[in-house]
């Protein structure tokens, strides 16, 4: 995956925003105010921090070892991975997927009904 066409899926999803809050350099992706994903989109190799349920967190890393606690996060909730091929994209979004989702259920219900209107 490319920095844009993780940019551009991150985008993709309802009411999500891309911020710089940190660096000019970091993107950081988020919807209702909430972030879902995080990434120096310049950086080489490309990697990408996402929230992920604690228990599918130790699994992902056990099996995949492009998939690591999240650098400089809480590393029971967040997972960073490096996209440089060796994960197919598809799980990539997956995984990028999940983490919006996740954000998603964490927010009051009124704001949830608000995301799914199209």
């Amino acid at each position: 995956m490319t920095p844009e066409e993780l940019r551009t899926f991150c985008l993709s999803f309802n009411d999500a925003v891309e911020e710089f809050p940190f660096t000019p350099e970091t993107s950081v992706f988020k919807v209702a105010g909430k972030m879902f994903a995080l990434s120096a989109l310049g950086g080489r190799p490309l990697t990408v921090n996402l929230k992920c349920d604690p228990d599918l967190a130790v699994q992902l890393r056990a099996a995949h070892p492009e998939i690591a606690p999240g650098y400089h996060m809480n590393k029971r909730h967040w997972n960073t991975v490096t996209a440089d091929g060796e994960l197919p994209d598809d799980q990539l979004r997956e995984l990028i997927e999940d983490s919006y989702d996740l954000v998603v259920a964490g927010l009051p219900r009124a704001r949830r009904l608000r995301l799914d209107r199209p």
